[in-house]
């Protein structure tokens, strides 16, 4: 297995914990539009986010588990991950390493993309 593969899974494994719920991990964002939904529609979209696993190689091509694309109420979201430093300046060096590595996951409209 290649250094390139190895980083790409360990970045999709601690993507994956991330996404369902790790505390630890990093922070979730979630934009105006999704704000502007009820509480019961945020907290179904949230579980649909968690829940996430269609993954192809059309929709994940680096193999990272960092954006999906999910239908709810007729409507498309989206969420992705970034990758950041301690201090939120610059990207991470390391998505791989989680002690140097703060995810940041947004969750939107499509719309907003």
């Amino acid at each position: 297995m290649t250094t390139v593969l190895k980083t790409a899974i360990t970045i999709a494994e601690l993507n994956d914990r991330f996404r369902k719920g790790e505390l630890g991990l990093g922070t979730k964002v979630l934009t105006s539009s999704v704000k502007a939904l009820s509480k019961e529609q945020q907290l179904r979209l949230i579980g649909l986010v968690k829940g996430f696993d269609a993954f192809t190689p059309g929709n994940d091509p680096h193999g990272e588990r960092d954006f999906g694309s999910i239908e709810m109420d007729e409507k498309t979201f989206f969420w992705k991950i970034d990758y950041y430093d301690s201090n939120y300046e610059y990207g991470s060096e390391d998505p791989s390493d989680p002690t140097q590595t703060h995810r940041v996951m947004t969750i939107m409209h499509s719309s907003e993309y």
